[in-house]
Protein backbone atom coordinates (compact mmCIF):
# COMPACT_ATOMS: atom_id res chain seq x y z
CA UNK A 1 0.00 0.00 0.00
CA UNK A 2 1.51 3.37 -0.94
CA UNK A 3 2.35 5.79 1.83
CA UNK A 4 -0.18 8.64 2.10
CA UNK A 5 0.95 12.12 1.19
CA UNK A 6 1.84 14.57 3.88
CA UNK A 7 -0.55 17.36 4.76
CA UNK A 8 0.07 20.69 3.04
CA UNK A 9 2.26 23.16 4.84
CA UNK A 10 -0.11 25.79 6.35
CA UNK A 11 2.48 28.49 5.57
CA UNK A 12 2.25 27.61 1.88
CA UNK A 13 4.72 25.79 -0.26
CA UNK A 14 5.21 22.11 -0.73
CA UNK A 15 4.03 19.43 1.72
CA UNK A 16 6.12 18.62 4.77
CA UNK A 17 7.51 15.12 5.01
CA UNK A 18 8.56 13.89 8.42
CA UNK A 19 9.51 10.49 9.67
CA UNK A 20 8.00 10.13 13.12
CA UNK A 21 10.20 9.25 16.05
CA UNK A 22 9.46 5.89 17.58
CA UNK A 23 7.17 6.06 20.57
CA UNK A 24 9.03 3.52 22.66
CA UNK A 25 6.45 3.19 25.41
CA UNK A 26 3.07 4.49 26.47
CA UNK A 27 2.80 7.29 29.00
CA UNK A 28 2.81 5.88 32.49
CA UNK A 29 -0.22 6.16 34.71
CA UNK A 30 -0.07 8.90 37.30
CA UNK A 31 2.40 7.78 39.90
CA UNK A 32 2.83 9.48 43.21
CA UNK A 33 2.60 13.26 43.18
CA UNK A 34 3.67 13.98 39.60
CA UNK A 35 2.23 13.15 36.24
CA UNK A 36 4.43 11.03 34.00
CA UNK A 37 4.72 11.90 30.31
CA UNK A 38 6.92 9.46 28.43
CA UNK A 39 9.28 9.74 31.43
CA UNK A 40 10.56 13.13 30.23
CA UNK A 41 10.56 14.43 33.79
CA UNK A 42 13.00 11.67 34.71
CA UNK A 43 15.63 12.90 32.22
CA UNK A 44 18.10 15.17 33.97
CA UNK A 45 20.50 15.86 31.10
CA UNK A 46 19.17 18.89 29.17
CA UNK A 47 20.73 17.68 25.90
CA UNK A 48 19.00 14.33 26.20
CA UNK A 49 15.76 16.01 27.31
CA UNK A 50 15.77 18.34 24.31
CA UNK A 51 16.53 15.46 21.93
CA UNK A 52 13.80 13.17 23.26
CA UNK A 53 11.17 15.90 23.64
CA UNK A 54 11.90 17.06 20.08
CA UNK A 55 11.51 13.48 18.81
CA UNK A 56 8.17 13.24 20.57
CA UNK A 57 6.99 16.62 19.25
CA UNK A 58 7.86 15.59 15.68
CA UNK A 59 6.15 12.23 16.13
CA UNK A 60 2.97 13.87 17.41
CA UNK A 61 3.00 16.42 14.56
CA UNK A 62 3.43 13.63 12.01
CA UNK A 63 0.57 11.72 13.64
CA UNK A 64 -1.62 14.83 13.56
CA UNK A 65 -0.79 15.42 9.88
CA UNK A 66 -1.69 11.84 9.05
CA UNK A 67 -4.93 12.07 11.02
CA UNK A 68 -5.88 15.22 9.06
CA UNK A 69 -5.28 13.32 5.81
CA UNK A 70 -7.66 10.59 6.96
CA UNK A 71 -10.21 13.23 7.99
CA UNK A 72 -9.98 14.76 4.52
CA UNK A 73 -10.39 11.41 2.77
CA UNK A 74 -13.40 10.57 4.93
CA UNK A 75 -14.94 13.99 4.24
CA UNK A 76 -14.45 13.49 0.49
CA UNK A 77 -16.04 10.05 0.65
CA UNK A 78 -19.02 11.36 2.63
CA UNK A 79 -19.54 14.20 0.12
CA UNK A 80 -19.02 12.00 -2.96
CA UNK A 81 -21.82 12.83 -5.43
CA UNK A 82 -21.92 9.16 -6.50
CA UNK A 83 -23.13 8.11 -3.06
CA UNK A 84 -26.87 7.81 -2.62
CA UNK A 85 -26.44 9.07 0.94
CA UNK A 86 -24.10 11.94 0.00
CA UNK A 87 -23.73 14.57 2.72
CA UNK A 88 -23.82 18.28 1.99
CA UNK A 89 -20.81 20.45 2.81
CA UNK A 90 -22.75 21.79 5.79
CA UNK A 91 -23.47 18.28 7.08
CA UNK A 92 -19.80 17.29 6.71
CA UNK A 93 -18.82 20.50 8.53
CA UNK A 94 -21.20 19.70 11.35
CA UNK A 95 -19.95 16.14 11.67
CA UNK A 96 -16.30 17.25 11.62
CA UNK A 97 -16.98 20.20 13.95
CA UNK A 98 -15.63 22.55 11.25
CA UNK A 99 -16.70 25.77 9.58
CA UNK A 100 -18.39 25.12 6.24
CA UNK A 101 -15.56 26.81 4.29
CA UNK A 102 -13.03 24.55 6.01
CA UNK A 103 -15.17 21.50 5.23
CA UNK A 104 -15.14 22.41 1.53
CA UNK A 105 -11.35 22.70 1.61
CA UNK A 106 -11.05 19.37 3.43
CA UNK A 107 -13.37 17.70 0.91
CA UNK A 108 -11.25 18.99 -1.97
CA UNK A 109 -8.02 17.95 -0.23
CA UNK A 110 -9.50 14.51 0.39
CA UNK A 111 -10.49 14.16 -3.27
CA UNK A 112 -6.90 14.96 -4.26
CA UNK A 113 -5.55 12.39 -1.81
CA UNK A 114 -8.00 9.74 -3.01
CA UNK A 115 -7.15 10.47 -6.67
CA UNK A 116 -3.44 10.12 -5.92
CA UNK A 117 -4.06 6.74 -4.26
CA UNK A 118 -5.62 5.40 -7.43
CA UNK A 119 -7.92 2.38 -7.58
CA UNK A 120 -7.51 -0.13 -4.79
Amino acid sequence: MPEPHSAPDPRGGSPRFRRPAPLLFEPAEKQGDGEQFFDLEAISDPHELLERSTELALAFRAAADRAVEFQAMAAAQLADPKRFDKLSDAAVAEQGDWAEDYARKMIEFGRELLADRGPE
